[in-house]
């Protein structure tokens, strides 16, 4: 490769990671806000706070399902297409949803409806983005490229919350609604004239193996002889990373859907004290990420078991904290939501960012991807739910106490996958 040659891929190779970053960041902009204005439905829909939960449950069964259909569409349709439809679908849903705010009572089935319409448009966002960058990553700089690039949903939460709590002060619920629909426009702008997914369609060559799963000669002759058994062995890979990764969606959504209310509840704070308060969950799982990538790169040469059940197990006594010591102070609640970010982000990010690449390879990215996040996306829908009746019936400690088992669960899982791995039955 020439010097010329090299600099074109360097840029073009920037302005993926830039496009692909502003892509999912926006998404988040076009999701997050609804947990800070909670309160305010809350009120102008009169509803209950179960009422409120069934909206979430609607959106995250269309997001789980949505993975699956992205990861189906993704054989057929360009990842370009999935994603610019995806964002602009999002973005016209967040206009529906400010008139729904303004609309009252009357209000509640148009945004339930259209709730779904956005769960399958953001369902493109994750396995899109990280299906573009299989493209242009290679095995040994995963790791520490996909932990910086991964603070999209760190970094991009942090900016959504902070600024639909921002309009929600300074104007009201319906403009953190619109606003993140002009924020998700100038990101589509973006990402149409910047992005490209693959390498070839810039006239470049490709720069990532197409086979990269690390297995013994037997696996690989049986593999490139087409024998059922090697695809099985990935397959079973992808759905046990997919069942450990319910655990950690589960136990994110639920400090970021309920958090805000809580810290309003539990501390007499205002709405938008309490969401700006809440991002410290995200603040720190942004360092998590970093942590954990760099980590898997550094001690572990691109394996990424590890660090994934090690964080776990932290993780653990994060949420033991937050339910018996943060409960009783503002200052540790905050610095519990922190350690519950750091340690669980740093596992989240691997399973499902760089872990699917690992697994899936070039070619399947986006299918491994769409299937491990399909099915960890599972996980919200429970919780919410779950935590809504919690809410309603018995109270705060009920809820904490049940994320305390859900992490419990998550050890077990990551254990299991580890084992797997060492067993060269998996190659994260």
């Amino acid at each position: 490769m020439t010097e010329t040659q090299s600099r074109t891929v360097r840029v073009w190779r920037v302005r993926i990671l830039a496009t692909t970053w502003l892509s999912y960041a926006g998404f988040y902009f076009c999701r997050k806000n609804f947990a800070i204005a909670k309160s305010s439905l809350l009120t102008s829909l009169e509803i209950s706070k179960s009422d409120i939960a069934h909206i979430m449950t609607a959106y995250l069964a269309a997001y789980m399902l949505g993975q699956f259909l992205t990861a189906m569409l993704s054989r057929r349709i360009a990842t370009r297409v999935l994603l610019l439809s995806g964002m602009a679908i999002s973005l016209g849903c967040n206009v529906v949803f400010g008139f729904s705010y303004l609309a009252g009572p009357a209000g509640y089935w148009p945004l339930l409806l259209f709730n779904i319409v956005n769960g399958f448009a953001q369902s493109t966002g994750w396995p899109g983005n990280v299906g573009v960058l299989g493209n242009w990553l290679n095995r040994e700089e995963r790791g520490r490229i996909m932990a910086m690039w991964s603070t999209c949903y760190q970094l991009g939460s942090i900016l959504a919350k902070t600024f639909a709590a921002f309009m929600l002060a300074v104007a009201s619920a319906a403009w953190s609604f619109w606003g993140a629909s002009i924020i998700m426009l100038g990101v589509w702008i973006l990402f149409w004239f910047f992005q490209r997914d693959r390498p070839e369609d810039v006239g470049l060559t490709g720069l990532v193996e197409e086979v990269e799963i690390e297995v013994s000669e037997e696996k690989a002759q049986q593999h490139l002889s087409g024998d059922e058994p090697w695809k099985r062995d990935v397959l079973l890979s992808v759905v046990f990373m997919g069942c450990c990764y319910f655990v950690f969606k589960f136990l994110r959504y639920a400090l970021d859907s309920w958090s805000p209310l809580a810290l309003t509840e539990l501390f007499d704070l205002t709405e938008t004290r309490a969401g700006y308060i809440s991002t410290a969950f995200d603040w720190i799982g942004f360092v998590g990420v970093l942590f954990a990538g760099w980590a898997s790169d550094r001690f572990f040469k691109g394996r990424r078991y590890q660090v994934i059940v090690g964080m776990t197990v932290g993780m653990v006594f994060a949420f033991m904290f937050l339910a018996f010591v943060g409960v009783h102070s503002l200052w540790m609640f905050g610095v519990g939501l922190s350690l519950c970010g750091f340690m669980l982000m740093g596992p989240d990010s691997l399973l499902s960012g760089v872990g699917a690449i690992d697994v899936g390879g070039r070619r399947r990215a986006v299918l491994a991807a769409g299937l491990i996040n399909g099915l960890g996306s599972i996980g919200p829908i429970f919780q919410e739910e779950i935590i809504g009746y919690l809410l309603d019936t018995q109270g705060y400690d009920a809820v904490f106490n049940l994320l305390i088992v859900v992490a419990l669960m998550g050890v077990f899982g990551t254990a299991y996958l580890a084992r797997r791995s060492r067993q060269g039955l998996c190659s994260l």
